[in-house]
This record gives C-alpha cells, sequence and structure tokens, in this order.
C-alpha cells in the first residue's frame, strides 16, 4: 500500500486569468501547468503515486496534458476548492495511505525541498504547509485609502503543498463539508488540529493573472516570452438602414452598412489583428462572403473564433486598441459601452481594450461619408 499519496487540485475554472482554457492546462514554456505540477511529486523519492482532482468537462485536456504519465485515475471534483479536496480524499480511501500531500495545479514550480520540509513535519504534527513570512508593510486599505498598518509580526503566506496525515484530513473535512473554508490547513484548525509552518519557496507562486505567467515562464526557463503584435483592417460603405454595428453595439443613424454579415467594421478589423499575430490568413479566408452561412451572422462569432485560434496555439492576447475612421456616427458616447462589449467577448479587463475614433477632416471616401473604416491592434504573448 502507498505511504504518501500526492492529491493535486487541478477542478478550478481559473476566471480571473482571462481565458477561455483553464490556466492549469495553458502551456507554460513547453509543457501544461498541469503536468509541470504533477511531475514535480511524480520525481519526488518519497512521492509513491499521484491522483489528480479534475472536472469532468476537462477529461479531454487531461488525457491530452498527462499523456504518458503512470498517475492514478482522475476523480471528479465538486462546486468549490474544499468539496473538491474532499472528494479526492474520499477515493483514497481504499489505499489508505499514512500521509496526503494536497497542492494547487496551479503552482508548477514548487521544488523538492519544500515537499520534503512538509512532509518531515509530519513526524511531530498532524498537518503541515508551506508558507514565507510576509516581509512587507501590510496596509488595511478603506475605500481606496491607506488605512492602519496591521503588524506583520508573525504573517505568514500560506503556499501549497500542505501535508496531513491521511486519516486526520480526511476526518477533518468531512466534520467541515459546507464551510467555507479557504485552505486545507483552515480545515484542520476546525478540527483542532495542530499543523505546523515551514519554509516555502519564493518560486512556488500561484497563477492567477497573466503577469504570473509571464513570471512562472521566465522561472521554468522559458526565457524572455515571444511578444507578437498583429494589425487588421476593414472597410464598410453606407447603405439603406437605420443602425448600425460598431464593436458589438448597435448605433442608430441615418443608414447603415453594406456586408455579407452584420458589417461590423470594428470587430472585423480585430479579427483581421488576431489572426494576424498567429500568421493564419485573414477574416475573408475563414469566413467567405460567398458562404450562406454567414450572411447577417453576428460578428462577435468572427471575434471569438480568432481568439480560439490564438489561446489554441498557446497565445495569450493582452491588449487590443482600435481607431474608427468616420465623419458620422459620433462614437464618443458609445465608447464606454463598447470597450465593455469587447472585454466582456476577449475575456480582457476593459483597461487592456482601447477605443479610438477619428476624422479624416473631409477628406478620402470616410470624408465623404460614403462609409466607415476600422484599423486595430492585437497584442498576444507565447511563452517562449
Amino acid at each position: 500500500m502507498p505511504d504518501t499519496i500526492a492529491l493535486i487540485v487541478a477542478a478550478g475554472r481559473g476566471q480571473r486569468l482571462g481565458d477561455p482554457i483553464p490556466k492549469q492546462y495553458l502551456e507554460l514554456a513547453g509543457r501544461p501547468v498541469l503536468r509541470r505540477s504533477i511531475e514535480a511529486f511524480l520525481s519526488h523519492p518519497r512521492v509513491d503515486a499521484v491522483r489528480v482532482v479534475i472536472r469532468p468537462d476537462d477529461a479531454e485536456r487531461y488525457r491530452q496534458a498527462t499523456a504518458g504519465l503512470a498517475l492514478l485515475e482522475p476523480v471528479a471534483g465538486g462546486a468549490e476548492r474544499q468539496d473538491s479536496v474532499r472528494a479526492g480524499l474520499e477515493s483514497l480511501a481504499g489505499l489508505a495511505p499514512r500521509s496526503v500531500l494536497i497542492h494547487d495545479a496551479a503552482r508548477p514550480l514548487v521544488d523538492a525541498a519544500t515537499i520534503s520540509r512538509t512532509l518531515d513535519a509530519l513526524a511531530d504534527h498532524a498537518g503541515a504547509i508551506a508558507a514565507l513570512p510576509v516581509t512587507d508593510t501590510v496596509k488595511r486599505g478603506t475605500d481606496g485609502l491607506a488605512g492602519e498598518t496591521i503588524d506583520r509580526s508573525g504573517l505568514w503566506r500560506a503556499q501549497t503543498p500542505q501535508s496531513f496525515r491521511y486519516d486526520s484530513i480526511l476526518a477533518a473535512h468531512r466534520a467541515a463539508a459546507g464551510q467555507a473554508l479557504t485552505d486545507d490547513a483552515a480545515v484542520a484548525e476546525h478540527a483542532g488540529l495542530a499543523v505546523a509552518l515551514v519554509l516555502g519557496h519564493e518560486d512556488n507562486i500561484k497563477i492567477t493573472s497573466p503577469e504570473d505567467l509571464l513570471r512562472a515562464a521566465r522561472l521554468a526557463g522559458g526565457g524572455a516570452p515571444d511578444v507578437r503584435v498583429g494589425n487588421g483592417y476593414d472597410v464598410h460603405r453606407f447603405g439603406p438602414g437605420e443602425t448600425i454595428m460598431l464593436c458589438g453595439v448597435a448605433v442608430a443613424h441615418e443608414q447603415g452598412l453594406i456586408g455579407h454579415s452584420d458589417a461590423d467594421v470594428g470587430l472585423h478589423a480585430i479579427t483581421d489583428a488576431l489572426l494576424g499575430a498567429i500568421g493564419d490568413g485573414d477574416i475573408g479566408m475563414h469566413f467567405p462572403p460567398s458562404d450562406p452561412r454567414w450572411k447577417g451572422a453576428d460578428s462577435t462569432s468572427f471575434l471569438r473564433h480568432a481568439l480560439g485560434l490564438v489561446t489554441g496555439r498557446g497565445g495569450r492576447l493582452t491588449h487590443v486598441d482600435v481607431t474608427i475612421v468616420c465623419e458620422r456616427p459620433k462614437v464618443g458616447p458609445h465608447r464606454g459601452a463598447m470597450v465593455a462589449r469587447l472585454a466582456e467577448t476577449l475575456g480582457l479587463d476593459a483597461a487592456r481594450v482601447s477605443v479610438k475614433a477619428t476624422t479624416t477632416e473631409g477628406l478620402g471616401f470616410t470624408g465623404r461619408r460614403e462609409g466607415i473604416a476600422a484599423q486595430a491592434t492585437a497584442t498576444v504573448v507565447f511563452p517562449s
């Protein structure tokens, strides 16, 4: 029977990262984040087996990310992390390990020494967590203002892995079912178990933002990130109608725009910018105007398709900038709605989306109010 089993929790969505692919399946310097986390435990001499807790919808992603690895069969997680850990622990009952390591899949750079320190502490304690002492000055914030200074002595930043005697943490999780506890140490504390603090490592970062992923890529030896910039340009002429679509927003106007789809010149330009960043042709190649399927189509679907191609190749969209060129209608009153719509569609913070407008001072076809043009730039980052 295995003495020590590592339980990797990988059932979350990672929504703060702003990517349609869960963060544990994103590429990190050539290998998925989850695979790197698993390999850290598979290669440790004191870990006998590894089981991963996954979301059932991610079964195919999991299969691809773990191909060739000797793992216990994965187990389905729950709605919350605490539910997922409990499900993982229950699944180990038949194996009855003496100790269990619980680790977040989003910490792919955990080192062997940290793992060993948490296991060593189990000789004298029911549990142990990797953590780092707080060294920065800590402030309490209120309404965006710095408030009282908090005494940082005795404060630690918790990491994973968190190691426990198996029987003790299983009983603690059963007793804490339904509680909103933030980590397994809190579950243990709720059950009155003594949990030791052992020194973690600064490189054992948890990936929650695009910046974290880039930092992790550098730490993993991936070198400087591969930054690519794509440009897009599109034009549509005015025709009959009372509304036009601009960056996914319906804008009232005395004319419409002519196009096979909904003629959203802003979304078409951004779509081409995304395709340009990965060298995958243009919007006409992916959505030919001769194809009746795209007649009157919502151009948001074109944009999402292009974004899916970017993320499918391991890229991360970090910024979009689009300029609308026209005399009329006025873009200013609708800019906020356009930014919000683009941010929602692309999974970006609004601060990473720019919508601008300009005129041509009466020159050219836009100056003669014959149509609208749009130019867009998209920045995509790939781990090197």
